[in-house]
């Protein structure tokens, strides 16, 4: 495989090796964390994420369009997985989540089908061309609904919102039982370990925050999220408080099993099979026939579309994060569709290019696709030859690492920007993170784009008309603003035909956006209507004027052959 062109053309095997091989290592450490932990917040197994993220680095790191950018399971998307596992996994209210992973699977499949085709097709670039205040509001309010869903996580108490899923709707509920979660991390009651695994989610997330501000400076290429986990699992193991891999490994054995650790109270591990395999659920011709219904298909198209248009928006900021190598759009999103496809096909769950991981191969001096597929032989060589490490992880510490990961989504920053530049952008936003929240992601994400395109359409059709009589100098000025299209016709010529015969009529464009055929048109007729009449037009555009007037000289009935769209010039 050859080396990705740089700035100063291609670099040699030894200087490949040199960057990116580290760069894979620091990937490969935020990755494995935010697989598992994606997983699980989506209510799938830890192994479902691994895989993904195995199949994101071997396959799709080597075909991307986008070299730089790494792929694997995205926060963007746990809403839609969580409801498609949960609601295809439910059969006469019993809840089976094999039957849920199965469904999700095909539904994977068939999206990444469609994001393959879109690719092949040139759609590339299409998924860009979204409103920034409905990305924003689409990725804070996934970040809420991660925040509410693993704060009780992260304090041991899961079930905590399930009394009030059916009347206020999943995330709503999450987020109005926080504070009784919070007084069970505060106040242990019943010698229940709600506390304990509050104690470590809350030390996850200082270690988190406060990284970054170390003062030794080599430490710093450590991901934090490495070092937080980490710190916790070694504090939980240290302390008593997580069970010992041989009374994991008999209770796996015969669930059943009373086996503990000296009868204290433990809190909630991480669960990782010993064979990566046992997490691969290949389609059935059962699973495979969920294609034929509706629900499936606008399942699909959901996942298709938020992630496309998530890993379109990461290959954007990769490409303004350094200048070694830009992206074909259009070859990502074919790529994403190939490893979505085998994704779907092992029963996994979906994936993006996905940005923090992204800008820690980046800032860790990545300069080609190597180093994104070697974080993939990283995660594979690990849960398959010591996969049990993993399960020594308090949940509680990956549980930190998303609320900290959804308050970075929430950005309200970002959302304070956008009522700075126009008050409807901020809007819009809010809107969108609204029904995010309290209704679905697709009804939130679609009714913003909805409101976003009203907002367009009303701002290129709205023009401002404003008619003044000069008695002095006998003469009357109109001044236009706005976008003057065949929309405003009407009241325009309503307007015009209001002149006297006579009379000398100034037209000031100078804050006109656009001006379109119909309207210029408009203008030619008026003007040879009202000349005959003994009156006259002044248009303060003296290219305009000269556009229109120079063509009637040539042609009497030629009219302009192009829209006028430039910056007018006063007088």
């Amino acid at each position: 495989m050859s080396s990705e062109p740089s700035s100063n053309g291609r670099l040699s095997w030894s200087e490949t090796l040199r960057s990116d091989v580290p760069a894979s290592i620091i990937v490969f450490l935020v990755a494995l964390p935010l697989c598992m932990g994606i997983a699980i917040a989506s209510g799938a197994p830890p192994a479902a994420g691994l895989i993904t993220g195995i199949v994101g680095g071997l396959v799709v790191g080597f075909l991307a369009g986008s070299p730089l950018q790494v792929s694997g399971p995205a926060a963007g998307l746990f809403v839609i997985v969580a409801e498609i596992i949960r609601n295809f996994g439910t059969v006469d209210g019993e809840f089976n989540l094999t039957r849920g992973m199965a469904a999700m699977g095909i539904a994977v499949l068939a999206a990444g089908l469609i994001q393959f085709v879109a690719g092949v097709l040139k759609f590339g670039g299409l998924f860009r061309a979204v409103s920034p205040a409905v990305i924003q509001g689409m990725l804070s309010g996934i970040g809420v609904l991660i925040l509410a869903s693993q704060f009780h996580v992260m304090v041991d108490d899961k079930n905590a919102a399930k009394p009030y899923v059916e009347t206020w709707g999943k995330g709503l509920a999450n987020l109005i039982t926080i504070p009784a979660s919070f007084m069970k991390g505060v106040v242990p009651l019943d010698g229940s370990p709600h506390h304990l695994a509050a104690a470590i989610g809350v030390g996850t997330i200082l270690i988190l925050a406060l990284w970054k501000f170390i003062p030794i400076k080599q430490l710093k290429i450590i991901p934090a999220p490495v070092v937080a986990v980490t710190a916790a699992t070694i504090v939980a193991a240290a302390l008593g408080l997580t069970h010992s891999h041989n009374v994991l490994a008999e209770r796996k054995a015969d669930p059943a099993s009373t086996a503990g650790d000296g009868g204290r109270v433990k809190i909630t591990q991480v669960d990782v099979p010993d064979n990566l395999t046992d997490g691969i659920l290949l389609p059935t011709r059962e699973s495979l026939s969920l294609l034929l219904t509706p629900a499936m298909l606008i399942a699909a198209l959901t996942i298709a579309l938020v992630a496309s248009a998530e890993t379109m928006l990461c290959c954007t900021a990769v490409d303004q994060m350094q200048s070694h190598v830009r992206t074909d759009y259009d070859r990502e999103l074919w790529a994403q569709g190939v490893g979505n496809m085998i994704c779907g096909a092992l029963g996994v769950l979906p994936m993006t290019g996905v940005i923090v991981r992204s800008a820690a191969n980046v800032d860790a001096g990545g300069r080609t696709r190597l180093s994104a597929i070697l974080h993939g032989v990283w995660l594979l060589v690990l849960v398959a030859a010591v996969p049990w490490v993993l399960n020594y992880i308090p949940m509680a510490a990956l549980a930190a690492v998303l609320v900290f990961t959804g308050w970075k989504l929430i950005n309200p920053w970002a959302i304070a920007k956008l009522f700075q530049v126009r008050w409807i952008e901020g809007a819009i936003c809010v809107l969108t993170l609204s029904l995010v929240v309290g209704v679905d992601l697709l009804t939130g994400v679609l009714t913003g784009i909805a409101v976003a395109a009203a907002r367009l359409l009303w701002r290129f059709t709205r023009l401002k008309i404003e008619v003044d009589n000069d008695s002095v100098r006998g003469r009357v000025i109109m001044r236009l603003s706005g976008a003057a299209t065949f929309l405003a016709l009407p009241r325009l010529t309503a307007l015009l035909d209001r002149v006297s015969p006579d009379t000398e009529l100034h037209v000031h464009l100078e804050d006109v956006t656009y001006v379109d055929h119909a309207v210029l048109e408009q203008f030619v007729n008026w003007e040879k209507q009202h000349e005959a009449n003994g009156g006259r037009l002044v248009i303060d555009w003296d290219d305009l004027t000269a556009t229109f007037t120079d063509s009637e000289k040539r042609n009497g009935k030629k009219r302009l052959a192009r829209a006028v769209f430039q910056p007018a010039r006063k007088d």
